[in-house]
């Protein structure tokens, strides 16, 4: 049903996160193909192509023409483009598939976009950073930081940790 175009810019780990979040649309018969174009020159996303089952495409030019390049190239009439590190939430496939099936009934042509939202880990570190971190010469460095953090915006988890 969809081909998915990833332009990746030579950067192997945001597109395997990608490809990752993919296996499950692929596995339900949502993907037929997911085409990895990079524009950087190297062999590093030749060879995640090769091991992920995906078709590679090496383009020199613009993003915008990599993106209409590999457009060209999808098997599928519904395309689908991704950034390399964009993982999509569990609910992507069903709520695809329904558009999908929605639009391919109507003779009206349209685009489905996805929401974006930001990364729960991009936070933690800023807030890290806010809060002066652990200062390198000072004594009880732990305890300080965890007085700057103060009982409210603290979590205790259920998971325990054992220290030997």
């Amino acid at each position: 049903m969809l081909s998915v175009i990833i332009p990746t810019e030579g950067a192997e780990q945001p597109t395997v996160a990608t490809l990752a979040a993919l296996v499950p649309g692929a596995a339900a018969g949502l993907i037929r193909e997911v085409l990895l174009i990079d524009r950087a020159g190297t062999d590093v996303i030749e060879r995640v192509a090769d091991v992920a089952g995906c078709r590679f495409l090496a383009f020199e030019g613009s993003h915008a023409a990599a993106l209409a390049a590999g457009a060209r190239q999808a098997r599928s009439p519904w395309l689908m483009f991704l950034h390399a590190g964009a993982v999509l939430d569990s609910g992507w496939i069903d709520e695809s598939a329904q558009f999908i099936q929605r639009v391919s009934g109507s003779d009206r042509p349209r685009a489905g976009i996805f929401r974006y939202a930001r990364s729960p880990y991009a936070e933690t570190r800023d807030h890290y950073d806010r809060l002066g971190g652990y200062l390198p010469d000072a004594r009880r460095s732990e305890a300080k930081l965890l007085r700057q953090l103060g009982r409210s915006s603290r979590t205790l988890l259920r998971s325990r940790i054992i220290v030997a």
